[in-house]
């Protein structure tokens, strides 16, 4: 019997979720928390990541201890410290900043379709990962990675491509990652033999 189900998705323990959006066949790794965000369709993330203000699309890969969307503190002001907007831990008389939480969680990073994040990567806000993109381990993403490219370091830099230009617009043409569940399973054996360029050939054709 199947694991994953469309219908319900499957949570190890001590998750946290909080004004997310799951999609369909979803697992959400021990300890995760998930605020502000969307998990796209058959997309996972594994053990505590932490994730905030996040749109994740559909097929994408993270690994464990993962950050996304990590908040910043203000900068300008005389102090960074939480007692400016979260007022009211400290005081009865005082509200929280609301406009610096809305403005916090306007700032969404976005993970394309069919990527891969890897362990203990961070991305910043406002930062897009696109289309079939691989993070290395360990990296700290500042600035937009592109479709099929694959980036290390800190700051991340750009080490290669993933698949060949014109390949990974063919990819991105056929999106794939649309197909439904059945067409997924009746390709299953062509996903995992043929190079991306034999797959594309065939399926092009459709």
């Amino acid at each position: 019997m199947a694991r994953l189900k469309a219908d319900a998705p499957f949570l190890h323990d001590n998750v946290s979720l909080a004004n997310t959006e799951l999609g369909r066949f979803n697992e959400v790794g021990e300890g995760t928390r998930l605020l502000n965000s969307t998990l796209g369709d058959y997309s996972y993330c594994e053990r505590f990541c932490d994730i905030a203000n996040t749109t994740i699309g559909k097929f994408s890969n993270i690994a464990s201890f993962v950050r996304i969307g990590a908040t910043d503190h203000p900068m300008t002001t005389a102090s960074m410290h939480h007692f400016l907007y979260r007022s009211a831990d400290y005081w009865d008389t005082a509200e929280n900043d609301s406009a610096f939480f809305e403005h916090r969680a306007s700032r969404r990073a976005r993970i394309g379709h069919d990527t891969w994040i890897g362990h203990g990567a961070m991305i910043k806000p406002e930062v897009t990962v696109a289309e079939g993109a691989v993070v290395a381990a360990g990296a700290i993403v500042t600035k937009d990675v592109g479709p099929y490219e694959i980036v290390a370091g800190t700051p991340a830099k750009r080490l290669r491509l993933r698949q060949p230009r014109d390949i990974a617009e063919r990819l991105i043409a056929l999106a794939w990652w649309d197909w439904d569940h059945d067409q997924l399973r009746d390709g299953l054996l062509d996903f995992r033999a043929m190079p991306a360029a034999a797959f594309l050939e065939k399926y092009e054709a459709r």
